[in-house]
């Protein structure tokens, strides 16, 4: 019996050790997984896994940058200056050996020679936005016609009209004028079966049906005008970007917003409300007019404030709507709801926004808030580097999403829930609040509305909900001023009053000046509260820029009224009275302008989801320049009120001038965006234009002058040029020249390389430069040596669309070439000199017959003719550490 238990022990202790041998064993597998550098790169959720599907760009297909899925749930995908491709996928979990099925969809080139074998010309493509629709695949084009493609950019409808499983009509639903990184971009289909749009804010508002918002190209901005110096925008509208809906045939649009700068993406959430996530513009890092990459709610006839230069809209104007959350710097790309995937509810209940630059996926999660929402972000996928393109819900409930873009490496991947067969992907239902409701409510009055209209959207102009007395603004706006006209001047309500006033100058002809100045003044400026006075200051402001400038005694005395409130407690009120009280040419508030000058703090509360010393990491390329700007931030508030008295030619005096103009010398000191140097020499180029003429020399100097290179966009370097002796350089000599292993390089000496052959003159690294051509400062980390060396030797062989030259076919039967840096009515403005951008030339339209893209490079060939096999190296290693001397490059081996 005792042998017996002792046999049955010992069986049961070897069970043991098998078993936890086995368990041991079976855990070391699954930990073990073969290392894959595509996909070990990406950091997820818990819960989540993530497949490597293909690599359009290993395979000769291009940089893939938009996505749909058809019908019968196969893929559809554009390369970004190629054609589309129809992708039948690998089921989830398949061997790495089972790859999907890529078929080009081939479409009629127009013209074409039978014998053109050429790869790069495509009968449909260069699409920036893919949506399956209708039965129909509507295609965004985004490109200027050229013999690659010949369609233009606009919005097609592609069917197939015999069910043969082709796509064989194609139609023009819409032409659009735009193209580049900042022309239209995205379609998705709404919850009321329309389909919206969105496009950036080089693209043109099409002439449309009708309009939720009226489109206006006013400033409305009484800071002193610059625009950005390296030609930034100075081209387009001052609309910004914009969204608008049609229906399935492009019969019918309207315009629902505008006012983004570049919002590549739009989505709605659960509840129906749509939602878009826009982009920053990062050379004004630093700037006290510096917007960031934000999330907004995009309500019925919404204004976001965009403008050009530093005319831009701070979101505290009652006359634009604020975001939801602002995330910081980066590079918006793609923007989902994602309610279709077998993810957690979490998940499924949030809107996913797709940063390019730092390579991140970001779950925004909604929270209602009266009319609108509060928002916050979580980091769902990240990577580095990982340039996210575009990406959307499969039929299986997948995410799928591609990288790439700008010629870059492509890939698509897939993610899902390991527990997704057991979750049920059912769209939650709309579940609104009453101010949702209400604001719907008055949003349907966006249009002329019956008699009456006007009476009953009125007490809803004091509303304590931003967004409910927005709405009911714009809706009033749509009435017959002549309708509501005697409720504004009867109105004793500062709220309704001031809302309605905004209205008031939006439509109402300039001749009522006066009675709308008289009625303003009726309002106690002593007794109202802060936000009152805001907004009402910001009131005075619209009048002002659209109804004309108030002068003499009607000046004089709207100023009395308003200096005693000079400084006020807040930044931001500070700026709106700077600015009114210096339109009316108010003596006292030079003199208080200029002690906030000396004296003014920044605001310390972070207003964004992602702090900026947050993402240097994230790249150790781009967060390097912020990491450079954030080690000597400019003072912004300081700015703001340089750059308002930058157009105050009276009220000075030596003593004033003086501070003031020291203060500039002292500004060429921080460090900003890649603008920031250009802006604050305008605003002293400004202020100098008002000094007497035998003063100029001495304020000139006094402000920093000497510290600036020709053109004033950067502060000047002394250094030395190329040494030689030069060889005329190919690029394999180059390259077998650059890959020899001969020690550690020369930094300085590579940088005194690039500055000296005035490389900074068209490109920036590490935030410095020009905007000429590309920025190089991620150079390293995108290309190998053989592409650098063939864009710098063979530099018309690629030339992106943002830095191309414009050749303009003059009707004298000669031509001129420069790139574009503006146009008028009248005239085009070209700068013809790479390594002097200001330095323009102005071509009357009526004396051009046509304009082309030029197939040459601006950039000169030959620049390293001139140098030695070993100064060829220095600067290809400078351009591969992207202006890091502490890259690997430096090291010893």
């Amino acid at each position: 019996m005792i042998k017996t238990k002792r046999a049955q022990l010992y069986l049961f202790g070897m069970f043991l050790l098998i078993f936890a041998g086995s368990c041991k064993q079976e855990k070391e597998t699954e930990v073990v997984k073969e290392p894959n550098p595509k996909t070990d790169k990406i950091v997820l959720p818990d819960g989540f896994e993530i497949e490597h599907i293909y690599s359009p760009s290993d395979d000769e297909k291009g940089s893939w940058v938009s996505m749909t899925f058809d019908d019968k749930g196969r893929m559809i995908t554009s390369d970004q200056f190629g054609g589309l491709f129809r992708v039948e996928l690998p089921p989830i979990g398949s061997d790495t050996t089972v790859k999907p099925k890529i078929e080009p969809l081939d479409f009629p080139i127009e013209g074409q020679d039978p014998a053109d074998t050429s790869k790069t010309k495509v009968g449909m493509g260069f699409a920036q936005g893919l949506l399956w629709a209708n039965n129909s695949l509507y295609v965004m084009i985004n490109h200027r016609p050229n013999e690659n493609l010949s369609k233009g950019s606009g919005l097609y409808r592609i069917q197939d009209t015999n069910n043969d499983d082709k796509l064989d009509k194609i139609t023009q639903i819409l032409a659009l004028e735009g193209e580049g990184e900042h022309g239209p971009h995205s379609i998705i289909q709404g919850p009321d079966s329309a389909i919206y749009v969105i496009a950036g804010n080089f693209t043109k508002v099409p002439k449309m049906n009708s309009y939720r918002l009226k489109p206006n190209d006013s400033l409305d901005n009484l800071l002193p005008m610059i625009y950005d110096t390296h030609g930034h925008d100075s081209d387009s509208h001052n609309a910004g970007g914009w969204i608008a809906k049609t229906d399935a045939e492009g019969k019918n649009w309207e315009l629902i917003a505008s006012g983004m700068r570049n919002g590549f993406d739009l989505a709605f959430n659960n509840d129906g409300e749509l939602f878009t996530y826009d982009s920053d513009m990062e050379w004004d890092f630093g700037m006290p007019w510096y917007r960031p990459t934000r999330i907004l709610h995009v309500t019925s006839g919404a204004e976001y404030g965009w403008r050009k230069g530093d005319a831009k809209w701070d979101e505290r104007f009652l006359d634009n709507l604020p975001a939801a959350l602002n995330i910081g710097q980066g590079s918006p790309t793609n923007f989902i709801n994602p309610n279709k995937a077998k993810f957690p509810d979490k998940y499924r209940n949030s809107l996913f926004a797709f940063d390019w630059s730092f390579g991140i996926i970001y779950a925004i999660h909604l929270t209602p808030d009266g009319a609108s929402y509060k928002a916050n972000a979580e980091e769902f996928i990240s990577g580095s580097p990982l340039p996210l393109t575009d990406g959307t819900i499969g039929p299986d409930g997948s995410l799928y999403f591609l990288t790439g873009g700008r010629r870059l490496e492509s890939d698509l991947y897939r993610v899902y829930h390991k527990d997704r067969d057991k979750i049920n992907p059912e769209t939650p239902k709309p579940n609104v609040n009453a101010e949702v409701k209400l604001r719907r409510e008055i949003e349907q009055y966006h249009k002329p509305s019956p008699a009456g209209t006007a009476e009953k959207i009125w007490e809803y102009l004091g509303h304590e909900d931003r967004h409910i007395r927005y709405a009911a603004r714009v809706a009033l706006e749509h009435q017959p001023f002549d309708s509501w006209k005697n409720l504004v001047f009867g109105e004793r309500n500062v709220v309704r009053l001031t809302e309605a006033m905004v209205a008031v100058a939006h439509v109402a002809d300039p001749s009522i000046k006066q009675q709308v100045l008289n009625k303003l003044a009726t309002i106690p400026v002593e007794k109202i509260t802060p936000k009152m006075l805001e907004n009402l200051l910001r009131v005075y402001e619209i009048v002002i820029s659209r109804m004309g400038k108030i002068e003499g005694a009607q000046a004089a005395a709207l100023a009395q009224r308003l200096e005693p409130l000079y400084p006020a407690k807040s930044n931001y009120t500070n700026r709106e009275l700077a600015k009114v009280l210096l339109a009316l040419n108010s003596e006292p508030a030079i003199k208080k302008t200029l002690e906030l000058l000396a004296t003014a703090k920044d605001d310390t509360i972070q207003t964004t989801y992602m702090s900026s010393s947050d993402m240097i990491l994230r790249n150790p390329q781009y967060g390097l320049d912020i990491a450079d700007m954030l080690a000597n931030i400019p003072p912004a508030q300081q700015i703001f009120y340089a750059t308002a008295l930058s157009n105050t030619s009276s009220g000075w005096t030596p003593e004033t001038r003086e501070d003031y103009f020291n203060w500039f010398y002292k500004a060429f000191g921080y460090k900003g965006g890649n603008s920031y140097i250009g802006f604050i020499d305008n605003a002293r180029k400004m202020a100098l234009s008002h000094v007497p003429k035998d003063q100029f020399a001495m304020y000139s100097k006094m402000s920093g002058d000497s510290l600036l290179n020709e053109k004033g966009t950067r502060l000047a370097e002394n250094v030395e040029g190329p040494k030689g002796p030069g060889r005329a350089w190919e690029v394999d000599s180059a390259l077998k020249v650059v890959d020899e292993n001969t020690g550690v390089r020369d930094f300085k000496r590579g940088r005194e390389l690039f500055l000296a052959m005035k490389c900074g003159s068209c490109h920036t690294i590490k935030g410095e430069g020009g905007s000429v051509g590309p920025d190089l400062t991620q150079l390293g980390t995108r290309f190998s040596k053989r592409d650098m060396l063939e864009a710098i030797i063979e530099p018309s062989k690629v030339i992106s669309d943002q830095y191309e030259s414009k050749v303009f076919n003059m009707k004298d039967g000669t031509s001129v070439l420069g790139r574009l840096m503006s146009e008028d009515e009248k005239n085009y403005v070209i700068s013809q000199n790479p390594y002097a951008p200001h330095v323009t030339k102005t071509l009357a339209k009526n004396d051009v017959k046509s304009m082309n893209r030029s197939e040459v490079s601006i950039m000169p060939p030959g620049t390293l003719n001139v140098m030695s096999p070993d100064e060829v190296k220095d600067i290809i290693a400078y351009l591969m550490s992207g202006g890091n001397e502490n890259n690997e490059i430096y090291k010893k081996k």
